[in-house]
């Protein structure tokens, strides 16, 4: 009877880790697949920010261009004018509503996190763009502190759809 038991136990627990692997891949696959066309291209954004805390100056205004591109089921959001690239994680679609979050080294110890939220209407959109900025020590990698920002966005498409034409 305990034998039986394991065995139930072993593959309860593979099947659990068979599903959430497939689960995992195929929330990410579809999210690529259900981002309109519209959203590639390149993009003039303007950010105002909304509300800070902790220490660190953030700019109050910024202007910026996004190219947003698409090679298979990887996005890619490049700043020309700075040279930034970033893989672009999705963590929704639902129409013309998106979230993506790109995570990034600022410094030698720090972390830039953006999470923006916008909503595509035709060639602009309007969002929101959360930003983490945390420090890491440099003795045992812990977080020292924590800054974040909270901007208001607006983007004017300028060109194209993506590089790779998807």
């Amino acid at each position: 009877m305990i034998n039986m038991f394991k065995k139930f136990a072993v593959l309860f627990i593979i099947l659990m880790g068979i599903s959430v692997s497939a689960q995992t891949l195929k929330a990410g696959v579809s999210l690529v697949g259900e981002v309109p066309d519209s959203f590639y291209g390149t993009w003039r954004v303007a950010a105002k920010i909304d509300k800070q805390s902790g220490n660190v100056y953030f700019k109050p205004v910024t202007a910026d261009i996004w190219n947003l591109s698409r090679t298979g089921d990887v996005i890619n959001l490049n700043n020309p004018f700075t040279g930034a690239s970033a893989t672009v994680k999705l963590d929704y679609v639902e129409g013309n509503i998106i979230r993506f979050t790109k995570t990034g080294d600022y410094d030698v110890n720090k972390k830039l996190t953006d999470t923006v939220d916008l909503k595509l209407v035709g060639d602009t959109f309007t969002g929101v763009n959360y930003i983490t900025l945390e420090t890491f020590s440099t003795h045992d990698n812990s977080l020292i502190k924590k800054d974040t920002a909270i901007y208001i966005l607006k983007g004017e498409k300028i060109s194209g759809t993506s590089i790779t034409g998807k």
